[in-house]
């Protein structure tokens, strides 16, 4: 059964959101933010712009690559990836 937009819509922006918190990507913006002398809307629209940049890559990736690799492999190489960098991150502490 295919899931409803909203409930879509819900688990990515929740999953998205919480991977973000405290990234380098975030970090970034940060650092320019800081700057007393940068406009705040332009750095904000300037990161939004990236980010949806970036997104929109990932979903034309996605797309592509789930034509020749079935949801349940990717499923397990995502789970493996994010087992894997979760591990990764402890370690180098």
């Amino acid at each position: 059964m295919e899931k409803s937009f909203i409930a879509t819509l819900l688990t990515v922006a929740a999953s998205v959101f919480v991977a973000e918190i405290g990234d380098k990507t975030q970090l970034a913006t940060m650092l320019f933010a800081s700057d007393g002398k940068a406009n705040l809307w332009a750095v904000f629209l300037g990161s939004s712009i990236a980010l949806i940049a970036a997104a929109g890559i990932g979903v034309v990736a996605g797309s592509f690559v789930s034509q020749y690799v079935s949801p349940q492999l990717l499923k397990i190489i995502a789970g493996v990836g994010f087992i894997a960098i979760g591990i990764w991150t402890l370690a180098a502490r």
